[in-house]
């Protein structure tokens, strides 16, 4: 008999509860068979149709359903049936559930939330769990329409978090056939949903039998299932876990997973493949340092995960915008705790991992194709003295013969550290532009949201932000003040939520546009950064957002901390709603007024991002440390955010915490090379680390690593196109290409352009050689050009110095230029195609070709 049931039957017939009337009820006989097709079952179905007549039945007939229609409510009556579960005499670790996340558990305490009690010999491990089969929801109601499903559960045991919402409304879309939305609300309120990213709205619905994936709700038990229909293999199953909880700011709801094998939820320093050993992650942009443990800059609620038997990847994404604590456990499974919001996933079947990627782009927006030019070297530092300083370090660089497109500044050129303005220091700046300009370069300096707010009245970019009132306010309605790099200590920050805002900003930028012909945007401190926590004038003591029910574990013991108060009024909303989304919100504006004022498609660097960025701008890895670790993490991290849809991305070269040395800048410029964005950049106390500074060595390896980069550019722009087009990968996993092959499940010292170059760089210090994995077919080597016919294995490779190892895919045509010393000569050399046959002496390729250096 096929199992192909969206509702599993149950005996307990739900007709002592009060429904809604029978015109909302959609059960008709073509949806029951489309959810379930045997004829074996046509018995079972006769009953479930004639339980929900009679339902129906008895609520038209019910004057208190009468009044729910007036006042658009749906009540549900006390069924009892209460389940409290029960704690197993012996349970696996990995099984547990964590009943007591808040911190230092007593056994007491425990079992007064009715949880169980057992200490374990891993100290990861929770002592205090959810009792076995514990369901805090239950089932009272199931529609069953066309395009999917909708399902009532009412709150049976209270939380611990107070504010229980009472009944909740699961609503089942088949958007696709690979692509189904599960929306979880409160059936009788509205909750906070975030604007972006814009989900388009799809009009067309799918037939249930024409989707590649099984929906299972059970009457009685809280939890939804998502299985792939051909195997039936695991997607999403919430059933019988226990701790699902939906109060007012606290909502959790936990997953078993198909594997160990997932990929993403960042952004977070983490290796590409998750720890699944009780690793707990928050997502929650914070100004700060990458270190081990800590909430990163970006929020991106969306993973990856590969079936360990077949190679088939699915991929989970919840739009959300709260404070969300992640916590991945070896049963394999996943909890989500989230602060606020709604419930609301979309699961994409795949089952390749590059069609997951493509599928979760499609929701929240393709990549940006940026610049041809954007793509070439770009050279920086925090601590430039005055314009002569950075002249002397461009020219010794081009010097050197080191091919350099893109010079950038950092705060160092602000009167006073303030946006919009320039010192006498570096009033020559409009004028070395030009040369730059002149020379086929270009230039991009840095910008800051905060706004100074203790200048005299002749600083307009406050005194009209004020007139204009688009600075983020206090309960009073006062613009929140802090305190970020202006010299004279206040701060505001503009509300990118509000529409006035993006006119204000478009201003602004045009006025420094008349200071100097910028050609791009470097947007920093975007979490929103604050150098105090709150408000120089504090944040409400009694604040139920101030000091929510629960604090996850973020950097700094509270979600306040060097941001705004989670008060703080935007346009639409509490900040404590829209924290995650300001970086990405004020890159929105960004793209907007550059493609005003330079009339072609922008480039913006943005420290924060959020779900959907990549459509806007680009994003870097913040301050790194320069270390061979965080070297060999930015690997990972560019892997990571290419799958969230960031594809123009990278680490700073060398790194920019600490001082770096002419061993390890070697080495991370030829890594660097390969980075999608490729920027070199350190710290203002630190000594020069731009490749001409080290000597002949180091400039003899960055101009071979970078020449190659030049040539192959028509190739990394073709990829970039594709992203903008198909939502496909720059930088991608060897998984992407090798699902089925488990060795490349763990790998994240290597990495793919695209499907066709292999790129292994050295990561560890005083490395001469680097142990490559080149997956089943013909590779070749890129410098000596020699091909290999791998069975899938491993290979030690002389590493020299001066060389990153490089291997082109059998079966691809690279399409590549002769390099020259920017974008904009290399334009004009000639081109070649470098075909590099399969097995099957066949070779394909792509090549997007535009008539300028845009």
């Amino acid at each position: 008999m096929a199992d192909t049931n969206l509702v599993e039957e149950s005996n307990n017939t739900p007709s002592d509860t009060n429904l809604v009337e029978e015109s909302q009820v959609h059960v008709t006989e073509v949806t029951i068979n489309h959810v379930v097709s045997d004829t074996g079952e046509k018995v079972a179905i006769e009953r479930i149709r004639a339980k929900i007549r009679a339902t129906i039945e008895k609520s038209a007939n019910s004057e208190k359903s009468a009044n729910n229609e007036k006042s658009n409510r749906i009540d549900i009556e006390d069924d009892g049936g209460v389940n409290y579960g029960s704690c197993p005499m012996k349970i696996q670790d990995e099984d547990r559930f964590d009943c007591y996340p808040g911190p230092s558990p007593t056994k007491d305490s425990c079992t007064a939330r009715g949880c169980c009690w057992s200490l374990s010999s891993n100290s990861k491990v929770p002592a205090c769990y959810y009792p076995h089969g514990l369901e805090s929801y239950r089932i009272v109601q199931y529609q069953n329409h066309s395009h999917g499903l909708d399902v009532y559960w009412k709150n049976k045991i209270a939380s611990p978090y107070g504010s229980d919402v009472k009944l909740l409304k699961m609503s089942v879309t088949f958007e696709t056939e690979t692509r189904v939305h599960v929306k979880i609300t409160d059936a009788n309120a509205t909750r906070f949903e975030p604007s972006l990213p814009e989900v388009p709205m799809f009009n067309t619905r799918v037939r249930y039998e024409d989707c590649q994936y099984d929906v299972r709700v059970g009457e009685n038990q809280t939890g939804f299932a998502i299985l792939r229909r051909a195997d039936q293999s695991l997607v999403f199953d919430s059933r019988n876990l226990g701790g699902f909880i939906y109060s007012d700011q606290f909502i959790q709801i936990s997953s078993r997973l198909t594997s160990r094998f997932i990929y993403g939820m960042g952004e977070k320093r983490s290796p590409f493949l998750r720890n699944v050993d009780w690793d707990t992650s928050v997502l929650w942009p914070l100004d700060g340092s990458p270190t081990d443990g800590s909430n990163g800059y970006g929020y991106h609620p969306f993973y990856m995960n590969l079936n360990a038997t077949s190679g088939d990847a699915h991929g989970v994404y919840l739009r959300t915008s709260n404070a969300l604590e992640i916590v991945l456990q070896p049963t394999p499974a996943i909890t989500y705790r989230v602060l606020g919001g709604i419930l609301d996933f979309y699961f994409f079947l795949g089952p390749a991992p590059g069609q997951v990627v493509s599928q979760y782009l499609e929701l929240v927006g393709n990549p940006t194709l940026p610049p041809y030019w954007s793509l070439g070297f770009h050279l920086c530092r925090y601590g430039y003295h005055n314009v002569s300083h950075i002249q002397a370090v461009v020219d010794r660089n081009v010097k050197a013969g080191i091919p350099l497109d893109t010079v950038w500044v950092d705060i160092d050129y602000m009167e006073r550290h303030n946006d919009f303005s320039i010192n006498e220091q570096f009033e020559g700046l409009k004028e070395y532009v030009k040369v730059l300009h002149a020379e086929g370069r270009h230039f991009i300096p840095i910008i800051d949201p905060g706004i100074a707010s203790k200048e005299d009245k002749t600083y307009t970019p406050y005194t009209e932000g004020l007139e204009r009132g688009i600075f983020v306010k206090n309960a009073s309605g006062l613009p929140v003040e802090g305190s970020v790099w202006n010299d004279r200590g206040g701060t505001v920050f503009p509300d990118f939520s509000n529409p006035d805002t993006v006119d204000y900003w478009l201003r602004q930028l045009k006025l420094m546009y008349s200071l100097f012909e910028f050609d791009g945007l470097w947007i920093d401190m975007n979490e929103p950064s604050n150098f105090v926590n709150g408000s120089l004038q504090g944040c409400p003591s009694n604040s139920k957002y101030e000091s929510p029910p629960y604090t996850p574990h973020v950097y700094g013991g509270s979600l306040n901390y060097k941001t705004l108060c989670m008060e703080s009024q935007h346009h639409e909303g509490l900040h404590y709603n829209l924290h995650t989304m300001y970086g990405t919100m004020e890159t929105v504006a960004t793209n907007f007024a550059l493609k005003e004022i330079l009339n072609t498609r922008p480039v913006i660097i943005s420290r924060s991002t959020y779900a959907g960025h990549g459509k806007y701008g680009g994003h870097w890895t913040g301050d790194v440390y320069s270390t061979y670790a965080d070297m060999k993490q930015s690997i990972g991290d560019i892997l990571s955010l290419n799958m969230f849809g960031v594809s123009l991305v990278g680490a700073d070269i060398c790194g920019f915490n600490g001082a770096s040395n002419a061993a390890l800048c070697q080495r991370w410029l030829q890594l660097g090379a390969f980075y999608p964005f490729s920027r070199n950049h350190n710290e203002d106390s630190a000594p020069p680390q731009d490749p001409a500074y080290y000597g002949p060595e180091v400039i003899a390896s960055t101009r071979k690593a970078y020449q190659t980069r030049y040539q192959l550019l028509p190739y990394l722009y073709s990829l970039f196109y594709r992203a903008s087009l198909f939502g496909e990968t720059v930088a991608r996993s060897l998984l992407f290409e090798f699902p089925r092959d488990s060795n490349t499940w763990t790998l994240d010292s290597q990495f793919l352009w695209g499907p066709a170059l292999l790129i292994a760089p050295a990561l560890e210090e005083n490395q001469t050689t680097v142990n490559v994995y080149l997956p089943r077919g013909i590779w070749y080597e890129f410098y000596p050009g020699k091909a290999i016919h791998s069975n899938g294995t491993y290979y030690s490779v002389p590493c020299p110095t001066d060389t990153i190892p490089l291997y082109v895919r059998g079966g691809y045509i690279v399409p590549m230029q002769h390099a020259d010393q920017t974008t904009t000569l290399s334009r004009k050399n000639s081109m070649f195609l470098a075909v590099h046959m399969n097995e099957t002496k066949q070779a394909h390729g792509t090549l997007y070709w535009t008539m300028d250096n845009h």
